[in-house]
């Protein structure tokens, strides 16, 4: 079968392109640009614990590595600490993990790294597209450049950014909103009264203009880096390299109490925030993922976090679809879950900014209402709270119908589960997100006491071998885990969890029938049906 044409090779393209090797799918990369890209240390991306995960899992790189795990996280106004919080790397509550602030060319180049070494992904460099041509069996596009040529895909995705060809070829509208914040940024080395703490500072006692009386945040990196942001009054005023220096020199003297501290600048740039969502993900055989179908980053929220949660949504499925034929509920799956997730996040943040960056009137004069606007901007920039918590699938069309058995855990169904210990097939252990983005579904049998004695122990014992067997029986591969514990759930609980790490169902015990029932939702309905189905439309297709 052809490969999957991806066209943007940023961080959005080459994990998605990494993904599906891992579920043996191969891939094309068009990468209009020459391959390498430009060091820019004020470009950077704030991860969460999921997307972290996900990239450390696909590039082998330890994420420590690579980017600055925040120690601490303080929100002040004036002089007043609003809220701080301390980050404990041994912490798994959900929400709660210290967030990885990275640059964003040191995360293409792990991802590019990564790539070179994989058989089953070619990257054509110099390669833009201007061509594509659907069929029921397949996508051809074509390149312009040194290299132009045709290219014959199963499927094709586009990861090509903000201003995606791929969009504009398929005629989707992409609607927003324009500007809705600006930033001027500056990457600095200098030693700041907070090691490895970011800081969001509203209102600082040196600056009293601008909207709410200005505001600056301050994120480190590795190195002794940190990058600033300055929130700019509403307009298209000209930021000047003397403005921009002034900005950090009387923050930093802000910051340390006295005269400006040594620095060295390293780069800067003004940030523009859009907010925009394509209309339709997928078109055919044509999806979109990325800044290609969604455009946020209000209020510390992180674009590239949800481009991430696109391509890990979508490797598993364009898989399936690529081993065992088209899919069509599973396929159309994709836009319903994650553009309805990106909705939400834009709606949210649409609703909170005219309460945080409304300025003056009868709010200024409200008890209370500033610690609530502090409260909005740290959801935003920690991941928490409908501004930026991990969306759950929880009205999914593949979410399974009413079960007999199920039961209630800490994690609600169609969330992202909890990363717990657990023992594998072969007795080793591990941690549960190291066994995703495999293709397989994964069933994990809670049961106390197993972590103490070896896994000959009680593999043929007591409900093990039922539930093996009703795991062999499922209609798709699957993998049996086993923990000593989960959040919220009873002895004997079982899991059944998606390949992209989210939580189908809760079984109180081995169920065989609902295991068997949830599992083939998740793929997109009955098999018999599914079946029925794409033969039919395959003979339409043939009779055109």
């Amino acid at each position: 079968m052809d490969p999957v044409i991806i066209v943007g090779a940023g961080p959005v393209g080459l994990t998605l392109a990494l993904a599906l090797a891992r579920q043996e799918v191969p891939s094309v990369v068009l990468d209009e640009g020459p391959g390498k890209d430009e060091p820019r240390p004020a470009r950077t991306v704030v991860l969460r614990e999921d997307t972290a995960a996900l990239v450390e899992r696909l590039t082998g790189v330890p994420s420590a590595e690579a980017g600055c795990r925040w120690a601490g996280w303080r929100s002040m106004r004036r002089k007043q600490v609003m809220r701080a919080v301390t980050f404990d790397e041994t912490e798994t509550e959900p929400g709660l993990a210290a967030p990885l602030h990275i640059a964003q060319h040191v995360l293409t180049s792990s991802l590019r790294a990564a790539v070179t070494g994989e058989r089953l992904v070619d990257i054509a460099t110099d390669s833009r597209l201007d061509t594509i041509e659907q069929e029921p069996s397949g996508v051809t596009a074509h390149t312009r450049g040194p290299k132009g040529t045709w290219w014959r895909g199963s499927f094709l995705v586009g990861c090509d950014g903000p201003r995606s060809t791929v969009r504009k070829l398929q005629d989707i509208r992409f609607p927003g909103r324009t500007a809705v914040e600006r930033h001027a940024v500056a990457a600095l080395r200098a030693e700041l009264p907070w090691p490895d703490e970011a800081l969001l500072h509203r209102m600082p006692p040196w600056r009293t203009s601008g909207p709410s009386g200005g505001e600056v945040t301050g994120r480190p990196l590795p190195d002794g880096v940190w990058r600033l942001d300055w929130l700019l009054p509403p307009g298209k005023d000209l930021v000047t390299p003397e403005l921009l220096v002034a900005r950090v020199r009387e923050t930093l003297a802000g910051w340390t109490g006295g005269s400006t501290p040594p620095y060295e600048l390293l780069d800067t740039g003004v940030h523009i925030v859009h907010h925009r969502l394509a209309r339709r993900w997928r078109v055919g055989r044509v999806f979109l993922a990325g800044d290609a179908a969604h455009l946020l980053g209000a209020l510390g929220t992180q674009g590239l976090d949800e481009g991430l949660r696109d391509a890990d949504n979508l490797a598993w499925k364009l898989a399936l679809a690529w081993h065992h034929g088209p899919h069509e509920a599973l396929l159309d799956s994709y836009q319903a879950e994650r553009r309805g997730i990106v909705a939400a996040r834009l709606r949210a943040a649409d609703q909170a900014l005219p309460l945080v960056r409304g300025g003056g009137g009868l709010r200024s004069y409200v008890p209370g209402s500033a610690r609530g606007h502090d409260g909005l901007l740290t959801d935003g920039h920690l991941g928490q709270g409908a501004l930026g918590a991990t969306g759950a699938y929880d009205r999914s069309p593949l979410a399974p119908g009413p079960l007999e058995g199920e039961t209630v855990v800490d994690t609600l169904p169609g969330a992202q589960v909890t990363d717990v210990r657990v023992t594998a097939e072969d007795g080793s252990f591990v941690r549960l997100r190291d066994r995703l983005g495999r293709g397989a579904l994964l069933v994990v049998l809670v049961a106390p006491g197993t972590g103490v004695w070896e896994r000959r122990h009680w593999v043929t014992a007591g409900i093990m071998p039922r539930l093996a067997a009703a795991v062999t029986a499922l209609p798709h591969p699957a993998e049996l885990l086993v923990t000593e514990s989960y959040p919220g759930a009873a002895a004997h609980t079982v899991l059944l969890v998606r390949p992209d790490g989210h939580l189908v169902t809760a079984l109180n015990g081995v169920r065989p029938a609902d295991l068997y029932t949830a599992a083939e939702a998740t793929l997109g309905g009955p098999v018999r049906a599914r079946a029925g189905a794409e033969a039919e439309a395959e003979a339409t297709a043939g009779s055109r």
